[in-house]
């Protein structure tokens, strides 16, 4: 799962809209929050509206990232209150600065190829993507909170009324790691991602997540946590190293998302190459030589 934006213990930023609006570059001048597979009125007034919203690398996107909105819809509507009325992928910007990232134009290509093709409800915000400097997932959630609730002013109901959307972040079971860890997240972020926001957790195989929530007390009451039925492993670091290596990644990532790659020649001279691959490479030179020398 590609990593989300913590901000380090002791940093601080100011989270107003105003301090916000000043700071976006030029280029968002033509930047409009999309909304065509948004809901536009609820189908239970009954019950509250959610959105979801995934924040990550996306290098590349895979099954496993839209499964996550599947498991977590199914999540809300047999386990909550909740009825969901869209879901957003939010690419980070290449402020991000991370070994094998691709460039933010292709991955908001690649998941907006990956949306376009596989889902009627899921979309790709490149709000985030589009930024010249790197932006806090606590910025990105109070970004889809003004866009959804204050320009658009929440979701009708059958009364004609309107009402606020619950903002979501959703990511995996490594999120709430980090979160639990000291030092990695500021207080303060912790309090507005999980306090003012909350998370729906998808587990994975391996992760301790109890651990993770014990450490969380205070917040538990905005964290759903969602067991995979199915479990899928898969991660975008593990596709980047397959492509590396000319293996096969049909039925890992979308196919559209595959002939886009191969097009553009991405993750050929991927920078993140695992001590797996560096072994493999150093056994090859070692093997070389050694013919070489026999020669």
């Amino acid at each position: 799962m590609a990593p989300l934006q913590s901000h380090k213990a002791g940093q601080a930023y100011d989270i107003s809209t105003s301090e916000r609006s000043t700071n976006r570059p030029n280029e968002l001048n033509d930047y409009a929050f999309p909304r065509s597979r948004l809901k536009q009125s609820m189908s239970d007034s009954s019950k509250t509206p959610l959105l979801l919203v995934a924040c990550g690398s996306f290098s590349p996107i895979t099954y496993l990232h839209l499964r996550m909105f599947e498991m977590a819809a199914d999540y809300a509507k047999y386990n909550t209150n909740f009825e969901v009325i869209g879901g957003y992928l939010s690419p980070v910007s290449d402020a991000y600065r991370k070994a094998g990232l691709a460039s933010a134009e292709h991955r908001v290509a690649m998941t907006r190829i990956a949306t376009d093709q596989a889902s009627r409800w899921l979309d790709v915000d490149p709000w985030e993507a589009i930024q010249k400097e790197y932006q806090p997932t606590a910025i990105v959630l109070d970004h889809f909170e003004h866009e959804i609730n204050v320009v658009q002013r929440g979701i009708a109901m059958d009364t004609g009324e309107r009402k606020s959307v619950k903002i979501v972040l959703l990511a995996g079971a490594d999120l709430i790691q980090t979160m639990s860890t000291p030092g990695v997240w500021s207080q303060e972020d912790l309090n507005h991602i999980l306090g003012r926001y909350g998370v729906f957790i998808v587990e994975r195989t391996g992760t301790d997540i109890d651990d993770a929530l014990a450490a969380l007390t205070p917040w538990r009451q905005n964290i759903w946590v969602i067991q995979q039925l199915i479990q899928n492993d898969v991660s975008s670091t593990k596709i980047r190293l397959f492509l590396k290596r000319e293996m096969s990644v049909r039925y890992l990532v979308p196919a559209p998302v595959i002939n886009y790659i191969e097009e553009h020649g991405l993750y050929e001279d991927d920078g993140a190459s695992s001590s797996i691959h560096e072994k493999d490479k150093e056994s090859r030179c070692k093997l070389a030589a050694e013919a070489s020398e026999s020669g």
